[in-house]
């Protein structure tokens, strides 16, 4: 049975998503100055499976998690993987701040697949989400100054990997519980990254130990906190709150690294997270207006 919706309970479980995406990004930084990025990887999805296995059980155990979609997941989560992969080595490249405001192109090239694969109408906020965000990309990016950095290329290419995933994960959630995606993306991604690690293993020093255990669990906690706020509330409710994290992490970016935020980088993210805001405005007017016209 689908819980009653609550406000108070969306924005309780849609903080701890954030704090779980903010303590993973210091973790990667933590984790990735001393391990390659692979290795990071294994250690958080191998780790994550253990930390997921109480829940596994609460939610009928592994005969629960069998499922009809293997080729499904297997797609998803080789995506996903390379946009996580990315996402960590722009970690290593650019602030934050930075990262995350070109993280949050990843709805515009939702919408863009969506469109494109799952047969969904191009609607005029979309549209304009898609172009506001475009031109936030290239004032942060500003390829014709000269200042271009290649981070801000791979994590572009992670935020496409992510919207990818996302419309994949769209799609599966009509016939797969939240617990058995998390349950197959730790274990294809444990899989997919085996042989990368071991290539570049290196033992990680003992105080090195709690950021892997950090990352580890925020990797999984972000998801399955994200997904319990979604229980409770819309996405047009929860989404605005998770814009919150482009401001956050440019504070935890000046006050753990004294990463300096410009203007351009300022105004590029406003123009994303206007795009986006505007897209979720449109939908939450449809909404209303269906339910209005419902006898």
């Amino acid at each position: 049975m689908a819980p009653a919706p609550s406000i108070p309970k969306a924005a309780f479980w849609m903080a701890l998503s954030i704090a779980s995406f903010l303590g993973m990004s210091v973790a990667g930084r933590e984790t990735t100055a001393e391990l390659n990025v692979f290795q990071v990887l294994e250690l958080r999805s191998v780790i994550g499976f253990f930390i997921l296995l109480p829940l596994v059980m609460m939610n009928g155990g592994f005969a629960a998690m069998l499922t009809q979609r293997p080729f499904a997941h297997i797609a998803r989560n080789v995506i996903h993987y390379t946009g996580q992969a990315a996402w960590l080595y722009a970690l290593t490249l650019i602030p934050l701040a930075v990262l995350i405001s070109i993280e949050f192109t990843t709805p515009i090239w939702t919408a863009i697949l969506a469109v494109s694969f799952l047969g969904e109408r191009l609607s005029r906020s979309k549209l304009a989400a898609i172009v506001l965000g475009l031109i936030g990309v290239v004032i942060i990016v500003r390829p014709s100054a000269g200042s271009m950095d290649p981070g801000h290329l791979v994590v572009l290419g992670a935020a496409v990997c992510f919207g990818i995933s996302m419309v994949l994960v769209k799609s599966m959630t009509k016939t797969e519980s939240v617990v058995r995606i998390i349950f197959w993306m730790l274990v294809i991604q444990s899989a997919v990254g085996l042989i990368p690690a071991l290539c570049y293993w290196h033992n990680p020093s003992p105080g090195l130990w709690p950021w892997i255990f950090l990352i580890a669990f925020t990797g999984m906690s972000s998801h399955f906190c994200l997904a319990r706020a979604l229980a409770y509330a819309d996405a047009t409710i929860i989404s605005p709150m998770d814009f919150l994290r482009v401001p956050l992490s440019a504070l935890v970016g000046w006050l753990l690294y004294h990463e300096q935020i410009d203007v351009f980088t300022a105004g590029g993210a406003a123009l994303i997270l206007a795009g986006n805001l505007l897209n979720l405005q449109r939908k939450t007017q449809q909404v209303a207006e269906a339910e209005a016209a419902t006898p």
